[in-house]
């Protein structure tokens, strides 16, 4: 007998529409399977052969990195777009560019969605995003959870968070204590305001009431709500290449608190960031949210990521290899300042 409650439906939950969705979640899921994958979906844990990938990679002393985010409050932007197929690369890459600092390659990934009412095709297209951030963090989706609650949440919406776990060899952990002054730091660039201070630019932009689809000038065109929804970049595959390749002192994630809280996350005592601004490649976007909201440049560097999505440090002497290797797998990489003596976090020059 097939499962299924009258009087849960009644009560605003409708368990067949859970059972449609996980159906239609199917073939996105597929797609994120990588070497050590050795369950199914439907069952009550991902299970994951640790063994296999130590094995492909040559980890001899495997260190477990988890890390764990949602997407906030970008969402909203996604429900006035109704548009809902690329929040889940927002989720995923919050999760695996944060334990790819630490040098971490990252293996598995599980989401979890709460909504007001379970429509299988939105939460399948939630899903997909999911899938396809997956695929370019390289990690399996092996496994969720979608909660319908009614009178919690809208009917019309959800929230998302995630999960991942990487692995990295304990001699490859990366070592914010080797960085000294005179080391390099490397821009990664950002696509965009990824997913980090959004309750500042609902604000900004009076967003609930504003025509978001409107094309704007300062943007080249595309609309406000096109540019805001623009997916957090996943940067798994260039860093992966550049552990390869050099020496990797330090790794910073840009997200929330921008440049001066992340920054001195990747820097011991005794060392600060000098950051030459006029090499900073700021995207258009964060030109507008300064310019609409009247936002001080000290606000803006402490809230986003002004179009740098991660930075790397490197000595100087790899530093034109670092590039290099960062530029062969995608990356329009650039200098944007060097680690200086003192204790002041972030400088910028």
């Amino acid at each position: 007998m097939k499962s299924y409650s009258e009087a849960y439906k009644n009560a605003g939950v409708d368990i067949t529409a859970g059972y449609a969705a996980v159906e239609l979640m199917k073939k996105h899921i597929a797609r994120t399977v990588i070497d050590g994958v050795c369950d199914k979906i439907g069952g009550f844990g991902g299970i994951f052969d640790l063994g296999l990938v130590m094995e492909k990679y040559g980890v001899k002393h495997p260190l477990l990195v988890s890390g764990t985010d949602g997407v906030g409050t970008k969402l909203r932007i996604a429900f006035l777009m109704d548009k809902h197929d690329t929040v889940g690369i927002d989720c995923v890459a919050m999760c695996v560019n944060d334990i790819v600092c630490c040098g971490a390659r990252p293996i598995v990934f599980l989401d979890y969605i709460a909504c007001g009412k379970n429509v299988p095709e939105k939460i399948a297209s939630i899903v997909s995003g999911v899938a396809d951030g997956c695929v370019m963090g390289e990690c399996a989706l092996v496994g969720g959870e979608t909660a319908e609650m009614p009178g919690f949440y809208p009917e019309d919406e959800y929230d998302l968070a995630g999960y991942a776990c990487g692995i990295v060899d304990r001699d490859r952990v990366i070592d914010k204590e080797t960085v000294k002054p005179g080391d390099i730091l490397i821009a990664l660039p950002s696509s965009g305001v990824h997913s980090n201070g959004f309750s500042l630019v609902r604000k900004v932009f009076d967003i609930e009431n504003a025509d978001i689809q409107k094309p704007v000038a300062e943007l080249g065109g595309k609309s406000l709500g096109e540019v805001l929804l623009t997916p957090t970049k996943i940067y798994v595959k260039p860093m992966l290449a550049l552990l390869d390749a050099v020496k990797v002192k330090g790794v910073s994630h840009i997200t929330g608190g921008g440049f001066y809280e992340n920054i001195p996350r990747s820097l011991p005592a005794g060392c600060s960031a000098k950051i030459d601004k006029s090499a900073v490649k700021t995207l258009p976007i964060f030109g507008l949210i300064a310019k609409t909201g009247g936002i001080s440049e000290r606000d803006m560097f402490n809230t986003y990521n002004m179009g740098v999505g991660m930075s790397v440090i490197v000595s100087k002497e790899d530093a034109d290899r670092a590039l290099a290797v960062l530029r062969e797998n995608g990356e329009d990489a650039y200098v944007m300042g060097e680690v200086v003596s003192g204790d002041d976090g972030v400088i910028l020059a």
